[in-house]
């Protein structure tokens, strides 16, 4: 998952901290944002990159649900985002990628019995074609039931999306839409994005499919006023997935930040590694112990200039996804956090 960048943005913030204060009276306050979790497997070892251990689930579970968070439904999350209505403190949904058989067996019971609301997104060729490891239609149908649920799409065959024509991107959507409304009686408002790889082109096609939000896998936070087309989502597995890395993730509020470039997230050849820059706002605590990172490179070269910061970059992007993050202290011991997706074909 190219995850060795968290270790260092961990690191990097927690030396960043010691000159914290103490609480403050505005830490009673909402807070300007949230973050996502985001799981795929539960105790299946073989698959240990994609895998949470039941172990870690119920101590996810125990964490969460110790009155320290407000758990959201995504949906929910959604209509705070579409209205400005604002997020309570702490709020956090949770979400799992492509519907295996282990979200039924293992993670839903456990999560019912908590009261813990949750997304599934679903790829619907996987559970057509009844492949090993994954739920069939009537466990789908079964969970969708349950008002904790969420069911959302993950597309028809779960494609390199970025790589695809508008055409077939069009007809993935369109066939999973199909899918979903035949056996479910109705289609998905939330995609997350296969591999969480996206661009204008995809996010335009999930815009004309009927969707009104995605979910990349970015690490980050995100508030109002955030593109809610290419929302960030924590991803949690066997290695990244303790209990401190969750209260980071869950406990991260976003670095707000205006004119952010490059705007495309497909790097060109000619412009690899990509020039990035963005501009804080007056919200960000700490400016000064802003931290970049990237997982090809660790820790990235910052230069500037009043509240504009240019990240600096020594060796081009490898082909495929790559993650950047940005972080700053904030207030009671959590984090600022901005990620961004790059992709080069």
């Amino acid at each position: 998952m190219g995850l060795k960048w968290v270790r260092l943005c961990v690191l990097a913030s927690a030396l960043a901290a010691w000159t914290w204060d103490g609480p403050r009276a505005e830490d009673a306050l909402p807070d300007d944002g949230a973050s996502v979790i985001m799981y795929h497997r539960f105790g299946e070892e073989e698959f240990a990159s994609t895998n949470t251990t039941l172990k870690q689930l119920d101590a996810h579970i125990a964490e969460l649900t110790n009155g320290s968070y407000a758990v959201m439904a995504l949906p929910d999350m959604v209509s705070v985002l579409r209205t400005g209505s604002g997020f309570p403190k702490k709020a956090v949904g949770l979400s799992i990628d492509d519907a295996y058989l282990s979200v039924y067996t293992e993670a839903w019971p456990r999560l019912r019995k908590a009261g813990v609301p949750f997304t599934v997104f679903v790829a619907t060729e996987p559970v057509d074609k009844g492949y090993a490891h994954y739920m069939s239609w009537d466990q789908i149908r079964e969970m969708a039931k349950d008002p904790l649920v969420t069911i959302g799409s993950q597309t028809a065959t779960h494609p390199h999306m970025i790589d695809n024509s508008a055409e077939i991107n069009a007809a993935e959507l369109d066939s999973s839409n199909r899918r979903f409304f035949d056996e479910l009686g109705k289609t998905p408002e939330l995609i997350a994005y296969p591999f969480g790889e996206y661009d204008g082109a995809v996010i335009q096609a999930a815009k004309q499919a009927g969707f009104i939000a995605g979910f990349g896998q970015h690490s980050g936070a995100f508030g109002v006023g955030d593109d809610i087309y290419a929302l960030p989502r924590f991803a949690m597995n066997e290695q990244y997935g303790d209990i401190e890395r969750l209260r980071l993730s869950a406990g991260a509020l976003p670095m707000a930040v205006e004119d952010f470039l490059p705007a495309n997230t497909v790097v060109s050849p000619r412009d690899n590694p990509p020039a990035v820059g963005f501009t804080v706002t007056p919200a960000l605590e700490r400016p000064e112990d802003v931290a970049c990172f990237s997982n090809h490179e660790g820790r990235l070269n910052l230069e500037r200039i009043g509240p504009r910061f240019e990240v600096r970059m020594t060796t081009p992007l490898p082909q495929g996804r790559t993650r950047i993050n940005c972080t700053a202290p904030a207030r009671d011991g959590r984090w600022r956090w901005l990620g961004r997706m790059f992709y080069v074909k």
